[in-house]
């Protein structure tokens, strides 16, 4: 520190006066090999100095960046470094989803350190307002445009739950970015977003789940093993499609959800559930262990047929080749089979709202349902139990159970 006499301290000799304040500099390593000069400020020398030291102990334990980055460049590297490494690989594809397409076109150019709350709010209030069709060139891709790229803009706004989920992204970042002393305070985080209204969804009633069912039963669809599960134990998408029959037990009637199957970055991906939460060992209704027995003939008899062009799995649910079931291909099935069986279509996922009470339809003793709903308490599991299908439509939905015949 400097004493009266104005004289530096030992080994301050790079600390100086600079405009309003101080400055000083370190020699770095840089990550591509070079040696550059690393500069802190502050408005007093020992604020200054306390940098000074912090920097020269960062230098000394390897390469340094010699300036501060964009917010596109730190962007790159948090998801390259932080995000891959620690989350779920579909978790990583969507951060990445939402800085590709929303927060590097906005904000990217701005340096890291000088981003503000304005920046960020402005931003936000712009992409509320901003055609997503027009902002990525979407019209102009196709062969033949038809609206933006033509002048007839079609408006495609991003919703408020995306703009929420962008931001969300943003605030994750830049919380980063603070951990390791880049920022001083993460300026998303003062930005309120007002929160997006959730839509009311419109599962099926049971009867319509039984005309479903029926349905995909008498036309023996290849997927109706699938659609059982996701309506009666109300698996999600990749759970079902990620099932193996090493974690079926026809003999105890149980099943295991452990591992679900998603496409990630162009690529089939056979990974852990998303939380140790989704994983557990369910019982088998009558109509389950049934439709699992039926789709094991099935594919043994489809394995007979395709011969050598057969690829082995231990997949539940394949192709005619043995191959996995593409997810999308699963949400276009689901769609054509609800038309084809008269019923309302509704999103592949509402179909869980539907599942306790086709469990109280079916006669699943209460204590079974709590366990296969992951209810914490019989209570809440009783309250579904007080809203029952008609006689016919119980007998219905037992019958699907009892043959393998489709009789």
């Amino acid at each position: 520190m400097v004493g009266v006499s104005g004289k530096r301290g030992n080994g301050e000799g790079s600390i100086y006066p600079y405009r309003n304040g101080f400055a000083a500099y370190v020699w770095v390593s840089t990550p591509d090999g070079k040696r550059k000069r690393k500069y802190v400020y502050g408005p007093t020398r020992a604020v200054v100095h306390e940098k000074w030291v912090k920097l020269h102990a960062e230098a000394s334990r390897g390469p340094v960046a010699s300036s501060t980055p964009t917010l596109a460049q730190y962007l790159a590297y948090w998801l390259r470094e932080v995000v891959e490494p620690e989350l779920k690989p579909k978790t990583a594809e969507t951060y990445a989803m939402h800085v590709r397409l929303y927060i590097a076109p906005g904000l990217g150019g701005k340096r890291l350190d000088k981003l503000t709350v304005r920046d960020v709010r402005a931003w936000l209030n712009g992409l509320l307002e901003q055609c997503q069709c027009c902002a990525q060139g979407k019209d102009a891709k196709r062969d033949k445009p038809r609206c933006c790229a033509v002048g007839r803009c079609c408006e495609q706004v991003p919703s408020r739950r995306t703009v929420q989920d962008a931001r969300a992204v943003l605030r994750s970042a830049l919380t980063n970015a603070m951990t390791e002393e880049l920022i001083s305070k993460n300026v998303a985080a003062l930005v309120k977003v007002r929160s997006a209204r959730k839509p009311k969804r419109q599962p099926w009633s049971v009867e319509e789940a039984r005309q479903f069912l029926e349905a995909a039963r008498a036309a023996r669809d290849p997927l109706y093993a699938a659609y059982v599960l996701i309506l009666v134990l109300g698996f999600r998408r990749g759970e079902v499609l990620g099932l193996t029959w090493e974690h079926v037990n026809l003999d105890t009637g149980e099943v295991t959800v452990q591992h679900q199957l998603q496409r990630i970055r162009r690529r089939l991906v056979h990974d852990e559930t998303k939380t140790e939460a989704s994983t557990a060992t369910l019982p088998l209704p009558q109509v389950c262990l049934t439709a699992l027995q039926l789709r094991r003939k099935e594919q043994e008899a489809a394995r007979q047929a395709a011969g050598d062009l057969w690829t082995d799995s231990d997949f539940v649910f394949t192709t005619r080749y043995g191959t996995p079931v593409e997810p999308r291909n699963f949400n276009r099935s689901f769609t054509d089979r609800s038309a084809k069986a008269g019923v309302r279509r509704i999103r592949l996922h509402d179909t869980r709202h539907t599942c306790g009470s086709l469990l109280a339809a079916l006669d699943v003793h209460p204590r079974t349902a709590m366990q296969i709903l992951r209810h914490s308490k019989i209570a809440v599991t009783m309250e579904i139990y007080t809203h029952v299908p008609s006689d016919a439509t119980r007998k219905a939905l037992r019958r699907l159970g009892k043959h393998l015949d489709g009789r």
